[in-house]
């Protein structure tokens, strides 16, 4: 929330400077998020009235002004600005002023210039010369009763604060200038300005007919018609400036003067245009296929979930949330009907976020708005409407209030010794009471009990805990002490075994991988695509459309930070992610640390596209495959050997994936992008992925550390025929499953050969066969082996083959 610090001051006025206020507030839970000048440090700017504008006689584009700025002589100043004219108004920047800084971050200085053969003595500016705005379109216009000569400072408050602060849902009582003030006044015990809520003389008894059908949903209805209004009246420039300053356009006086009331009190309300109502209004649920075509051009669908104000023809605005189009108030407007509201705060929650917008009336109004004051700010927005856009004809009907459903207020008890316990800080009753009664709020002593009655505009005041914090917000939350804690501590040790998620990442890192970190909410077209998953979770209040559902795979992600990266021509990336998924589990109980049906496993997960390494002269340039970023997975789970077996991905190459296998058991998966997705997500090339759960990289063997041996180790080749289906796992698992007397170190592929073509057309109905050659390491520790060791060893890993594989060895 962004408010001017002049406005909160008229309401209350401690003797604070703004940067102790900002701190004081701050302290008190209401965190000033942002203090920033009304306008850019300047000096020597003043008042001026154009008296006389002549064309300049050697510039079609320039006129030479005399200008009135308060001295004993005019000042002839040459100006191009088209609306230069005489008798206006506007900043006149003296000789020797000091302009806010230009691009270059250097103040402009105004000097004796001659333009064209005239002289110029200061210059007259613009809104955007001053820093004010962005509006270059010509000199800014003052008002006319504006002091000749008066510091433009002075004349436009520039010497002012905005201050923004960043609420937490449970302050809805702060999201106004007023309930600051309060605030403040609570804080600093500075006298607070309650405003005055005048009641307008009622010139006639119309009414229009209203009937709250939902009592769940509207809790009190209140209303005036008010007719002869000027619609085209021009909103006072003192409450456009605080509009601005508290982000707010100025739009036409009407709705300006509802936009003010809401940032001066904190009730949202709407204006109707009277003639457009067609009967009366029915406050009512919305009905499915109802169609409102709001006030910021959107067209939306309704639904029984929605609430909504109906006339006898059609749905006429969102409940506490926009109006609509067509009872929005205009220029032809004469009549209207001024509506303020308490809706309740669980049936306005959500809404505004269904149709992928948001409103400040539905930011308050779901966090609660007083339902004690509708009337009285009925009269506060009468009375400007009167002021404003009142005309000789204008006249007001009696206010039409309907209380259906008025809230209980609420009672809560405190104790003041759990208040002390809970704080960990020494409390006495009066300490407490002085606390709440300086908030305003009811309170009934008892023995070591505090009984408070929230009061209307509390929402938040609930239960005991809700009130300790206020007791403590108001002593001050600087004043807690700083209590070491007494139990002893002590690391928990992680079991050899084991390693922690920081060395996973550090591990992918050494293999040039660099972590993301991604939203755990995910579109939904991706867990269809890539994850298999037509029943994914989905979220009730997704923070966009595009986040709508859990994500039961990293991978999706991962490939949205690649199309990221290729989209700004990255040539070689490569990316990993360790995060948690989301899955549909009957059999998860529930418990502190998991949700019922719900499994919530970590994973780790990588993709690489581009060249394996980066260029460099030395070695030719390719492109990263399948066996790559294989191998790299292999490294992250060293020592542990894995096992891999042809498999199926949604995400994944058909033919081009495989199936993580640790200790026997599927932990995950690796493979190239399917064509298909390489197509969809337009990638320049097919990049390559893995998927594994977490829990399988943390565990790991411990080394087992052995000497060296102390004989020279022996290197044989061998070749032989296999079937064309043989993969290499089987082959290596048949090779260690040999008896070679304990002299096996290794055994390496390092050729595989098929032929082109058959040699004899005979051959034809022979099953495919490939050549795969191996190269054997053996070595003992005790001696240096004979070539009869040798010999025995390598036959009987032939044999081994022969038997497990039906391979026979190639000559």
């Amino acid at each position: 929330m962004q408010f001017p610090e002049s406005w909160l001051r008229e309401f209350c006025n401690p003797p604070l400077s703004t940067a102790e206020l900002a701190e004081t507030l701050t302290m008190a839970g209401l965190e000033v998020e942002e203090l920033k000048p009304v306008a850019p440090p300047f000096s020597h700017i003043v008042v001026g009235e154009i008296k006389e504008a002549v064309q300049h006689p050697n510039a079609d584009r320039l006129r030479v002004c005399q200008v009135d700025v308060g001295q004993a002589e005019l000042l002839t100043i040459v100006c191009g600005a088209p609306n230069a004219r005489a008798g206006v108004k506007v900043p006149c920047a003296l000789v020797g002023a000091e302009l806010p800084p230009g691009e270059d971050g250097q103040p402009f200085l105004i000097k004796i210039g001659k333009l064209r053969g005239v002289e110029s003595f200061g210059m007259l500016c613009s809104a955007r010369e001053l820093k004010l705005s962005e509006d270059h379109g010509g000199l800014l216009e003052l008002a006319t009763e504006a002091e000749v000569g008066q510091d433009i400072r002075a004349h436009l408050s520039l010497d002012d604060t905005l201050f923004t602060l960043k609420l937490t849902p449970n302050l809805a009582h702060c999201l106004s200038v007023y309930g600051v003030a309060r605030e403040v006044s609570a804080l600093t015990g500075a006298a607070l300005t309650t405003p005055d809520f005048p009641t307008t003389s009622c010139a006639i008894n119309e009414l229009l007919p209203v009937k709250v059908s939902a009592p769940d949903l509207c809790g009190r209805f209140s209303g005036r018609i008010i007719r002869g209004v000027n619609p085209k009246a021009a909103t006072p420039a003192w409450m456009v400036e605080r509009l601005a300053r508290c982000g707010q356009r100025s739009v036409t006086a009407l709705v300006d003067i509802s936009n003010y009331v809401m940032f001066e009190l904190g009730r949202p309300s709407h204006i109707f245009d009277l003639d457009k109502i067609h009967g009366g209004l029915d406050v009512r649920w919305g009905k499915p296929g109802e169609q409102l075509k709001l006030l910021n051009g959107n067209t939306v669908t309704v639904d029984a979930q929605v609430g909504v104000i109906a006339d006898a023809q059609q749905v006429e605005s969102l409940a506490g949330i926009m109006g609509g189009h067509a009872t929005a108030v205009s220029d032809d407007t004469r009549n209207i009907f001024v509506e303020a509201a308490f809706w309740w705060p669980k049936a306005i929650a959500g809404r505004s976020r269904r149709f992928n917008f948001s409103t400040d009336a539905g930011h308050r109004f779901e966090r609660g708005v007083d339902p004690e004051l509708t009337v009285e700010h009925i009269e506060r927005i009468t009375q400007l409407i009167v002021e404003i856009c009142g005309t000789p004809d204008t006249v007001c009907g009696p206010v039409d209030d309907q209380q259906v459903a008025m809230p209980q207020s609420a009672k809560v008890a405190l104790r003041v010794a759990r208040a002390a316990k809970v704080l960990g800080m020494p409390l006495t009753q009066a300490q407490c009471v002085k606390a709440l009664t300086g908030l305003g709020l009811p309170v009934t002593e008892g023995d070591g009990v505090i009984e408070v009655t929230a009061p209307s505009y509390r929402f938040d005041l609930q239960i005991e805990e809700d009130l300790i914090e206020e007791v403590v917000r108001m002593i001050g939350l600087h004043k807690l002490p700083q209590t070491p804690p007494q139990a002893p501590i002590t690391a928990k040790i992680r079991p050899e075994n084991q390693r922690s998620p920081f060395a996973v990442r550090r591990a992918l890192a050494a293999l040039g991988y660099q972590e993301t970190i991604n939203f755990s909410f995910v579109e939904a077209r991706w867990e269809h695509e890539l994850a298999g998953n037509p029943n994914p979770i989905k979220l009730l209040n997704p923070i966009a459309s595009q986040m709508s559902v859990m994500r039961s795979s990293l991978l999706g992600s991962l490939l949205q930070v690649l199309k990221f990266n290729q989209d700004r021509k990255a040539q070689r990336v490569r990316v990993f992610e360790l995060g948690r998924v989301f899955l549909r589990d009957a059999s998860v109980p529930s418990s502190d640390t998991t949700v019922q049906g719900f499994n919530q496993p970590m994973r780790v997960a990588g993709v690489a596209m581009g060249a394996v390494d980066a260029p460099e002269w030395g070695c030719k340039e390719r492109a990263v495959d399948f066996y790559d970023v294989k191998g790299d997975l292999e490294t992250l789970f060293v020592p542990t050997r894995l096992t891999f077996e042809p498999a199926e991905h949604p995400a994944m190459h058909p033919g081009r994936c495989a199936r993580v296998l640790c200790g026997g058991q599927a932990v995950g998966f690796v493979g190239e992008l399917h064509p298909k997705w390489r197509q969809s997500y337009d990638l320049v090339q097919a990049p390559v992925m893995f998927e594994v759960d977490l829990d399988a990289v943390l565990s790991r063997q411990v080394p087992r550390f052995g000497t060296v041996p102390r004989f020279q180790a022996v290197e044989r080749d061998i070749a032989v025929l296999v079937a064309e289906s043989v993969t290499h796992d089987a082959l290596m698992q048949a090779i260690w499953s040999a008896s070679c007397g304990g002299v096996l170190r290794d055994a390496v592929l390092f050729d595989i050969y098929r032929p082109k073509t058959p040699v004899t057309a005979s051959q034809q109905s022979v099953p495919t066969e490939k050549s795969m050659a191996i190269r054997l390491t053996l070595n003992a520790q005790d001696a240096t082996l004979s070539e009869q060791q040798i010999e025995t060893a390598v036959a009987a890993v032939i044999a081994t083959l022969s038997e497990k594989l039906g391979a026979r060895q190639r000559a």
